[in-house]
């Protein structure tokens, strides 16, 4: 099946700054795969809105009509894993353009990502390269951090 493939090694945020949607997916990516979900969270502790919960699989979710981009979170982050392409407010998400491509068509973001780092293509998950699918439509290709055994 054809996803949106992002390769979190290779994406520079600069090149793809115009599409507010890259900021979601970056957003997704690194609260799934790169934080490192401490047991004490200070990031979440850290809003002055409570606009960051930690979700029962030690999951982040920012609530966008909470946030004031205040960028307490990033600060407060021990791992400096919150950058701020992921904290302003956004008024619209991606939506993966989901019912919006005809064939074979890719998503505008795909077509002017000049680094590579932004694929659609057929994507198959894949633990021992590093690559994971989100859903139906998102595949992401990070090197994620797991937190050692016995801490």
């Amino acid at each position: 099946m054809k996803r949106l493939f992002l390769d979190l090694e290779k994406f520079d945020p600069r090149k793809c700054a115009e599409y507010s949607c890259m900021n979601a997916l970056l957003e997704s990516t690194i609260f799934t795969y790169i934080c490192r979900h401490c047991d004490e969270a200070p990031c979440v502790n850290s809003c002055p809105k409570d606009a960051l919960e930690k979700l029962p699989g030690q999951d982040l979710k920012r609530f966008n009509n909470r946030c004031i981009s205040c960028k307490s979170c990033m600060i407060a982050c021990p791992f400096g894993t919150i950058v701020p392409q992921v904290v302003p407010y956004l008024s619209k998400r991606c939506d993966l353009c989901i019912g919006r491509l005809k064939g074979d068509e890719a998503p505008d973001c795909v077509k002017n990502c000049d680094d590579g780092a932004l694929e659609y293509r057929e994507v198959e998950e894949s633990p021992d390269k590093y690559v994971y699918v989100l859903n139906d439509y998102l595949a992401v290709h990070c090197m994620p951090w797991t937190k050692p055994q016995g801490i």
